[in-house]
């Protein structure tokens, strides 16, 4: 996992909790991450939602455009990790419901 006294990954996610709409969100990562970086990021969250919904690696492929071996890894953090993904996609999950 992360180094937790590591001062610049702190301030990150500090900084990221401190957005407060969806347009201040796209105005930073846009300033901070390149198109494919973002692209990568919202692709693996693509592909945790799709194994959540027990889709199988072609499919989630097929639909996202993900490599075998990325499918692979957010599977095992799926599985294994820290619990982000989870925690996130309850939380979409969660807030599509409200809506």
């Amino acid at each position: 996992m992360f180094d937790t006294k590591n001062e610049s990954l702190n301030r990150l996610f500090e900084a990221i909790l401190k957005l407060e709409t969806t347009e201040e969100c796209e105005c930073f990562f846009e300033d901070i991450c390149t198109v494919k970086e973002l692209r990568e990021i919202a692709q693996r969250l693509d592909v945790a939602l799709y194994l959540s919904q027990g889709k199988n690696y072609q499919v989630i492929s097929t639909l996202t455009g993900a490599s075998t071996a990325t499918i692979s890894r957010v599977n095992k953090c799926l599985n294994y990790g820290s619990g982000g993904y989870v925690q996130m996609l309850k939380k979409l999950a969660d807030g599509e419901k409200k809506s």
